[in-house]
């Protein structure tokens, strides 16, 4: 459990349960904002897998994090009875499902929490007794998961919070030490070649092009990932020089640190393009058979790069398709990545450090 000071009060705190997913768990923040807002007095925990965990340290209004590994695709009771006599020793008077799970609102009903808000999903009558409907007529994500901390058939704002993840500066600097990364005055970009399905990863030849003409230029190129990009970060950075770093760890922490001290990243649509935007790097983020309106993240980002759109369709061929889901990473050319990199370190009046010969 993952705990902070927080002004005490007389009332009950609140439970947020999000989605797992990185991306979806940095939108969350959203909603925390929201419910300050909305509650100054009350405190703000968060249901979280050890994955997020991390993250919950830099999310400002959030007392703490329950970390919980609950098994998709199963249903462990043993497990569920377990979190939910956790959540009744914390006296939570309100609990936010944001998963439409039948399975997620079962720990808080378990819990006997007294106001469990969520929609009405897998038929959870009992389970959430604040049940909400027309979740499918909200478009995006973020409007279904900010609408429960909003008071019934309230209207929405025109602009939800932005999430916001706050990096001390002290805490990169320990990192840096600790990984011996020092600040040779070089700018430096992150890389992040990893996503949920093959279908919305930039290639990995693409990356490691884009690697090497960011360090001939002089830059430093950090790869970042989980364990499954370990192997996609060592084709990246072996013909990129001694600039370039496999920074890939199994801890999130090692990004969120990492993402403060870089001048820019390029990702693919992932999570880690959300940690990035929240903290405020500037950022590039490839798209292909996803769409940015709905899934990019809710923070301003430098770029977004998406397959060209003046060519014939690479599935079904038609020449005016309109099919976000058929589009491909492939047909994106390190060419078109490139300029908006260095459009960032030129707006940042970062000047390249000269390349380095190695012979």
């Amino acid at each position: 459990m993952i705990d902070r000071s927080h002004s005490e009060t007389d009332q009950p705190p609140i439970l947020l349960i999000p989605y797992q997913w990185i991306g979806d768990f940095v939108r969350c923040h959203s909603v925390v904002r929201v419910l300050r807002e909305r509650y100054p007095g009350r405190a703000i925990d968060v249901l979280t897998t050890p994955l997020c965990a991390p993250l919950l340290d830099y999310m400002p209004g959030a007392r703490k994090g329950i970390i919980a590994e609950i098994p998709r695709g199963t249903l462990p009771v043993g497990l569920i009875r377990e979190l939910a006599g956790r959540l009744r020793a914390e006296r939570y008077g309100t609990a936010l499902v944001m998963p439409r799970t039948w399975k997620a609102a079962l720990a808080p009903f378990l819990a006997s929490i007294p106001e469990r808000v969520g929609f009405v999903g897998e038929m959870r009558f009992g389970l959430i007794n604040d049940l909400r409907f027309g979740e499918r007529q909200l478009p995006r994500m973020i409007d279904q998961c900010a609408s429960l901390a909003l008071p019934r058939g309230a209207v929405h704002p025109v602009q939800w919070p932005l999430p916001q993840l706050v990096v001390p500066d002290e805490e990169v600097a320990a990192w840096r030490a600790g990984k011996g990364l020092p600040d040779d005055g070089r700018p430096t970009v992150a890389l992040c070649p990893g996503a949920v399905g093959p279908g919305k990863r930039w290639p990995t030849r693409s990356y490691a092009g884009l690697a090497q003409a960011l360090t001939a230029r002089g830059c430093s190129v950090w790869v970042l990932g989980g364990p499954a990009e370990t192997a996609l970060a060592a084709e990246i950075v072996r013909d990129a020089g001694p600039f370039a770093r496999d920074l890939t760890s199994n801890d999130l922490r090692n990004a969120i640190l990492a993402f403060k001290a870089v001048q820019a990243a390029v990702s693919n649509d992932s999570g880690l393009l959300h940690v990035a935007a929240a903290i405020g790097t500037p950022s590039v983020g490839i798209f292909g058979p996803t769409s940015p309106w709905h899934w990019a993240p809710l923070n301003p980002i430098a770029a977004i790069i998406e397959p060209p759109a003046d060519r014939p369709c690479p599935t079904c061929r038609k020449p005016d398709c309109r099919d976000v889901r058929h589009r491909r990473t492939d047909d994106i050319a390190v060419s078109e990545v490139l300029p908006a990199v260095e459009r960032i370190l030129a707006g940042l009046r970062l000047a390249p450090a000269p390349a380095t010969s190695t012979r």
